[in-house]
């Protein structure tokens, strides 16, 4: 939710991404300013949740001026990762009534991290659990760097299939774990040892489309128009590239979102703002 409209870009490199009204971030749409970001879990079929983010707006008065007596009409675009095999239960999925609580109890305190929210079912490491190396759970995090009188935060949900490495040292921190529990086995190395093998007999991957999404949400004060944000969009998700491997995917719905409030005039840059981004 924002103080006022926000102007905001999209990065959509995964190749399935569940996504409402996400097209409306392309530079060709008109439209340039949107009043909320939904992000959740429970699949494709969760995001008829967006509604009561649209609904929690429109009664307050918030939204586009449509030409109709007491009426706004919200932009709320949505994303959703999926976490239904975690869950087990095809009745335990966020709706709309859950959206319009979440709105309802929002504040400006800091973001609670881990296992919570959209993050609650989010898993890591699961590509090789066919062979036998199981994965790990996932979660939120979040990151902020402060720059004179400009901001950069950024919100991570991961819920992807590689492993996760520090990109400083490559040290993996999280991914397949081995059968015996005694640490990571590198993904990429046990795909390149099976794929060289006769036939290819023992390469078992988990990469079905649609279940497996990182989603990622820049947002900055620094004024920027919305093709500019799209173009810090794709910068960013270069950070989200240095830690996460294998990403983007053919399964994946992997998709950076960048916004500015425009309250500051800057002569920071894309280039500029783009590198912290992603750093």
């Amino acid at each position: 939710l924002f103080d006022n409209e926000a102007t905001a870009g999209v990065d959509y490199d995964g190749s399935a991404p569940g996504s409402h009204l996400g097209v409306l971030l392309n530079p060709v749409s008109p439209l340039d300013k949107i009043h909320g970001l939904f992000l959740t879990g429970g699949g494709p079929t969760a995001l008829d949740a967006v509604g009561g983010a649209t609904r929690f707006l429109q009664e307050r008065m918030i939204g586009f001026d449509w030409g109709v007596p007491n009426m706004r009409v919200p932009i709320v675009v949505g994303a959703v990762i999926d976490d239904l095999i975690v869950v087990n239960d095809p009745k335990v999925r966020p709706n709309a009534e859950a959206a319009f609580k979440a709105c309802s109890a929002a504040s400006s305190a800091p973001i609670e991290e881990g296992n919570v929210g959209v993050g609650a079912g989010a898993t890591v490491g699961k590509m090789l659990r066919g062979s036998g190396y199981g994965g790990m759970k996932g979660g939120l995090g979040t990151a902020s760097l402060r720059l004179g009188d400009a901001v950069i935060g950024a919100i991570a949900i991961l819920n992807a299939v590689g492993d996760v490495a520090d990109w400083r040292d490559g040290k993996i921190i999280a991914g397949a774990r081995r059968p015996d529990g005694r640490g990571f086995v590198r993904i990429v190395d046990v795909l390149r040892k099976q794929a060289g093998e006769r036939e290819h007999a023992g390469l078992r991957i988990f990469d079905e489309p649609l279940r497996s999404t990182t989603l990622v949400v820049v947002g900055t004060n620094v004024d920027f128009t919305k093709t500019e944000l799209t173009k810090l969009a794709m910068m960013a998700s270069v950070g989200a590239g240095r830690c996460i491997n294998p990403y983007h995917t053919n399964g994946d719905g992997d998709s950076t979102f960048f916004l500015s409030t425009n309250k500051l005039k800057s002569d920071l840059g894309v280039s500029v703002v783009g590198s912290l981004a992603a750093e």
